[in-house]
């Protein structure tokens, strides 16, 4: 999963050019953060190329990492630990 985020946000110089997306209504940048993420999870390939394209990467890359902040928050609450342990931990860091 983050090599394929990282594939987002980091395209190669030879990159094609971007085309046109196709939208399908109005989606706000955390509905598409949330499909994005969830869709990557699942390993659904063609969901996350769809919520990608429902806004701009710049929007899209703030909505996940507003999601992962919350969520992080949320995890700190529920296991009665700080936000730097949850984090570190799921990311398999030592504790600092």
């Amino acid at each position: 999963m983050l090599s394929r985020l990282r594939k987002f946000f980091a395209p190669s110089a030879n990159a094609a050019p971007p085309v046109a997306r196709r939208d399908t209504g109005q989606h706000n940048i955390f509905e598409a953060a949330a499909t994005y993420v969830s869709a990557c999870a699942d390993e659904d390939e063609d969901r996350s190329d769809e919520a990608a394209g429902w806004v701009s990467p710049e929007a899209l890359s703030f909505g996940i990492s507003e999601l992962a902040c919350r969520a992080v928050i949320a995890l700190a609450r529920e296991r009665d630990e700080s936000p730097q342990t949850v984090a570190r931990s799921l990311l398999g860091l030592p504790v600092a």
